[in-house]
C-alpha cells in the first residue's frame, strides 16, 4: 500500500518524503509544481518505491488516480504565502478550502484511507497574550486570510475524520525553515543582499518576534504524531524558543559575508508588523507532542543560521 503526499515536490513535503523513502515507504507525490520543484525529489528518480504524478488538487481526477491504493495521506499542498500581496483571497480560497474539501471527497466515497496529516499553522491563533500558547487556546481568531484559510480545513478535515470514519492528525506548524525554502524572512533577507550589499531593508520595527522550527525536527514531529490513535489530533509543532527579525538580520548579514551592511527599518504597520496580517509574536506549547516522545534537536537561533547558510549556498 502507497503512502500520498499532496504537495511532496515543495519544501516541507519533499522533506517528508525524503525520510517516508528512507524508511522503507512505498510513496507517491501529487504536485502541481506551482510553488514546488521536481529537482527537491531528483535523488528518488528511478527508484521503485517513488512515484510522481504531476496533478491539481483542484481536478477530482488527479485526485483519484493519486489517491488509490493509499492508506496514509499527507496533506502538504497549499499556497505558502501569508502576506496578502503575494497571495489573493481566491489564491486562499482554492488552492487550501476548495483542494481539501476535494481531498476530503475523494477519501470519503473511494475509501480505503486511515489516516490524514494535515499540515495547519500557528496563524490559526492570530493575536495571543498566552505564551508558550497551547493547543486548546481560544477562540481562534486568525488575523490573515492564510490563517482563515488553513483554520477552515482543519474543521472540515476534523468533521469527515469523525463521520467518515479515518483518523486526522492536524499540525499546527511554527515558521517552518531549512534547505530547499523559498520564501519566508531568510530568503528575503538573502536575495536582498546578493543584490545590494550595503543595506537591507526589514519590514516592520524589527522586534517582531516568532518561533522557528528546522525542516528535520518538522519532519520527525510529523511522523511521531502520526502514532496517535485518536479519532481527531491537534499537535502544535514549533521550536523550545523564539527569535525577533533584528537577530534574523544580523545573522543572515554574517552569513552572507556582510557585516556592515546598514539595516533599515520600515516601521511597519500595526505596531510594528512586517506587514497587515503578520502575527507579530509566536511560540507554541509542544506539551503534547513531547509527551509523545518528541523533541526538537534546534533552537530558533540555530535553525535560522543553518537555513541561512543552505539559502546562501542554493542562490549563490
Amino acid at each position: 500500500m502507497s503512502v500520498l503526499v499532496t504537495g511532496g515536490a515543495g519544501f516541507i513535503g519533499s522533506h517528508l518524503v525524503d525520510k517516508l523513502i528512507k524508511d522503507g515507504k512505498q510513496v507517491r507525490v501529487l504536485d502541481n509544481l506551482t510553488s514546488g520543484s521536481i529537482m527537491n525529489l531528483s535523488q528518488w528518480k528511478g527508484n521503485k518505491r517513488f512515484e510522481f504524478i504531476e496533478g491539481d488538487l483542484l481536478n477530482p481526477s488527479d485526485i483519484a488516480k493519486a489517491i488509490e491504493d493509499c492508506t496514509e495521506v499527507y496533506h502538504f499542498a497549499a499556497n505558502p504565502e501569508v502576506q496578502a500581496k503575494k497571495a489573493s483571497p481566491e489564491d486562499h480560497f482554492k488552492q487550501n478550502i476548495q483542494a481539501t474539501y476535494n481531498l476530503l471527497e475523494q477519501i470519503r466515497t473511494r475509501g480505503g484511507v486511515e489516516v490524514l496529516a494535515f499540515a495547519s499553522s500557528s496563524t490559526v491563533y492570530g493575536d495571543t497574550d498566552v505564551f508558550p500558547t497551547p493547543e486548546d487556546h481560544g477562540p481562534l481568531v486568525p488575523i490573515s486570510l492564510y490563517g482563515a484559510s488553513k483554520l477552515a480545513c482543519e474543521g472540515l478535515i476534523a468533521a469527515y475524520a469523525s463521520m467518515y470514519d479515518f483518523r486526522a492528525i492536524i499540525y499546527r506548524l511554527a515558521n517552518v525553515v531549512g534547505p530547499r525554502s523559498n520564501h519566508g524572512v531568510i530568503w528575503d533577507f538573502v536575495g536582498k543582499l546578493l543584490d545590494s550589499s550595503e543595506k537591507l531593508e526589514v519590514l516592520g520595527d524589527g522586534s517582531q518576534s516568532k518561533s522557528y522550527l528546522y525542516v528535520d525536527d518538522c519532519v520527525s514531529g510529523v511522523l511521531k504524531g502520526v502514532e496517535s490513535t485518536e479519532t481527531v489530533s491537534i499537535f502544535n509543532i514549533g521550536s523550545e524558543d523564539r527569535t525577533n527579525v533584528l537577530r534574523i538580520a544580523e545573522t543572515v548579514k554574517q552569513v552572507t559575508g556582510n557585516p556592515d551592511a546598514v539595516i533599515k527599518l520600515t516601521g511597519g504597520v500595526d505596531g510594528g508588523r512586517g506587514w497587515k496580517g503578520d502575527v507579530k509574536i509566536m511560540q507554541l506549547d509542544m506539551s503534547a507532542l513531547r509527551s509523545m516522545g518528541w523533541n526538537p534537536k534546534y533552537g530558533s537561533a540555530e535553525a535560522v543560521r543553518l537555513t541561512a547558510e543552505a539559502v546562501v549556498e542554493a542562490r549563490g
